[in-house]
């Protein structure tokens, strides 16, 4: 599987990082690898603490094929990893809808979570992305915490 990023993916996380780089807010970038379920996309989230609370900036290369459009993706913080996958932390599902990213064939969308980010790096966790119900609730992406990056 071809693992590099396309060039807008890491034009627009470059941008997401330079956004967040004051001394109050830690940004770190969380490379998410796809599921069986969707082979060949790749997937990014930028982390963002402000305070008690982390946000995450999410751009993904594709859902799998039948997916209805716009994707509404699912979010979750799993305690435990992508290998083994521990209970839901934090469900990130007040908002559903993701972006077209014009131009890259992508999608964008933003959740938050109600944890500091120094708490969310210092435990075991995980980020799964998931299709909708009615698009079969699968697993597309997942990523372990402890693999972001400045």
């Amino acid at each position: 599987m071809k693992s590099c990023l396309p060039l807008p993916a890491i034009l627009i996380t470059a941008a997401l990082l330079g956004c967040s780089s004051s001394s109050h807010h830690q940004s770190m970038n969380l490379p998410l690898a796809a599921t069986q379920r969707n082979p060949g996309h790749t997937a990014t989230t930028a982390l963002t603490g402000e305070g008690n609370q982390t946000n995450f900036d999410f751009y993904v290369t594709g859902v799998p094929n039948g997916t209805i459009l716009p994707p509404r993706l699912y979010t979750f913080i799993n305690k435990g990893s992508c290998q083994q996958p521990g209970p839901v932390a934090f469900a990130m599902n007040d908002k559903v809808n993701t972006e077209n990213n014009a131009g890259t064939g992508g999608w964008t969308f933003y959740r938050s979570a109600p944890i500091a980010l120094a708490e969310l790096l210092s435990g075991k966790y995980a980020v799964v992305v998931r299709t909708s119900p009615e698009d079969g609730s699968a697993d597309i992406f997942c990523g372990d915490v402890v693999r972001a990056t400045r």
